[in-house]
C-alpha cells in the first residue's frame, strides 16, 4: 500500500475536516450507521468483477472500501481523503488491502497518487454534502472513468418524506458537521453526464432520505 500523508494548510478545507474528525473518527462508523443509509445498497449493486480497479473519493475511515473488498473479492482498492486524521484510521483498518493517499476531490491526479490514470469504478459516498465545490468533485470523478466504467454516488436526498420537525432536527444535526444536502444533486450529475458523454441513472431512496446516482462511460466514445 502507498499512503501519501501531508498535513493540510491551516485554514484549508482539509484542516477543517481534521478538526471535525480528530476525535470523531474513533466513533464515526459506530454512529454513522444510524443515519448514513444507502451505502450498502450502492455497494451491493456495483457489479464489480475480479481484477477491476475501484477508487473511493473521500474514503474516510475505509469502511466502504473494506465492505467493497468483502462483497467483491479480488478487486483492486484505492481511496483518498482530504483529512489526514481519517486516513490514519483507514490505513489501520485496511492495511495492505488498499492503496490510500491524501487528496482533494476537486483537484486530484490519480496517476500521481496511485500510478493509475483511470478506474473501472469510482464511488463517492456522503462526501459531496461536505465538499464546498461539490459539482467540481463530480466532474473530476467522471474524468477518471475508464471506458465502460461507472461513477457511483450516494448522498442525502431532499428528505421530503420525513415529518417536518424530524427533518429540521436532522438538518440541524448535519449542519454541526458542515454537512449540507445538495438538493440539485441529480440535475448537477446530469449536467456532468451530458458534458462528458455519459449516461446517468438516479434512484430515490425511501422517504427521499438518500439518492443513488450512477454515471456510466460508454465502452467507446
Amino acid at each position: 500500500m502507498s499512503t501519501i500523508l501531508t498535513r493540510p494548510t491551516t485554514g484549508s478545507h482539509g484542516a477543517l475536516m481534521d478538526s471535525i474528525y480528530r476525535r470523531q473518527r474513533h466513533i464515526y462508523d459506530a454512529t454513522r450507521k444510524y443515519y448514513l443509509f444507502g451505502r450498502d445498497t450502492l455497494i451491493d449493486r456495483m457489479g464489480c468483477t475480479p481484477g477491476q480497479s475501484v477508487l473511493e473519493v473521500g474514503c474516510g475511515t475505509g469502511r466502504n472500501l473494506d465492505r467493497i473488498g468483502s462483497r467483491w473479492p479480488w478487486v483492486r482498492l484505492h481511496g483518498f481523503d482530504i483529512s489526514t486524521q481519517m486516513l490514519e484510521t483507514a490505513q489501520a483498518r485496511l492495511g495492505t488491502d488498499a492503496r490510500l493517499a491524501l487528496g482533494d476531490a476537486t483537484d486530484f491526479d490519480p496517476a500521481a497518487l496511485f500510478g493509475i490514470g483511470q478506474f473501472d469504478h469510482v464511488m463517492i459516498s456522503f462526501a459531496l454534502s461536505m465538499i464546498p465545490d461539490w459539482r467540481a468533485a463530480i466532474d473530476q470523478a467522471a474524468r477518471v472513468l475508464a471506458p465502460g466504467s461507472k461513477l457511483h454516488i450516494v448522498d442525502f436526498g431532499d428528505l421530503e418524506g420525513l415529518p417536518r420537525p424530524l427533518r429540521a432536527v436532522l438538518n440541524g444535526w448535519l449542519a454541526r458537521f458542515h454537512v449540507t444536502p445538495r438538493l440539485d444533486l441529480v440535475e448537477s450529475a446530469e449536467a456532468v453526464a451530458q458534458a462528458r458523454g455519459l449516461t446517468v441513472r438516479s434512484r430515490r431512496g425511501p422517504l427521499g432520505y438518500y439518492r443513488i446516482i450512477t454515471l456510466r462511460r460508454p465502452e467507446t466514445d
